[in-house]
């Protein structure tokens, strides 16, 4: 391990989440994003769309495909935001509300194995160590 580096073992680790994540949401005709998405819909107000892209670090032509995808599956639907003419919010049908629970469910389920598996102390050592690599990155620090 002491020959990897910290990037290496970060991509990897994400790569083998979302791979998990994928092929169970695949179990259902869905992916990761498509679960991502739910979770970041508010299920009672909506979302603007707006806002969706930046809380979920997707770009925006991948949002967009999402979306659509969404829409066609019936997860989702677009209306107007009344406090803004231009702006487009994001409701989650009631079939999109019961796929979000699913949603849910799976990250729970994924962070209760974690839980089990890496005491307390080792996991609030990974939060440090990821927060301060955000922090280096957010403030511009390594480049």
């Amino acid at each position: 391990m002491k020959d990897k580096t910290i990037d290496y073992v970060l991509r990897a680790t994400w790569q083998a989440v979302a791979r998990m994540y994928n092929e169970e949401a695949s179990n259902y005709g869905a992916t990761m994003a498509t679960g991502f998405a739910l979770l970041s819909i508010d299920k009672e107000k909506g979302t603007p769309s707006t806002t969706l892209g930046p809380k979920m670090g997707m770009e925006a032509t991948s949002l967009t495909r999402t979306l659509k995808s969404m829409e066609d599956k019936g997860l989702i639907m677009r209306k107007k935001n009344p406090d803004d003419g231009r702006g487009v919010l994001i409701y989650l049908t009631e079939f999109g509300k019961e796929k979000r629970e699913l949603s849910k469910n799976t990250v729970l389920k994924f962070n209760e194995t974690v839980r089990k598996n890496i005491s307390d102390e080792q996991l609030q050592h990974f939060m440090e160590v990821s927060e301060i690599i955000n922090e280096l990155i957010h403030e511009k620090k390594i480049f």
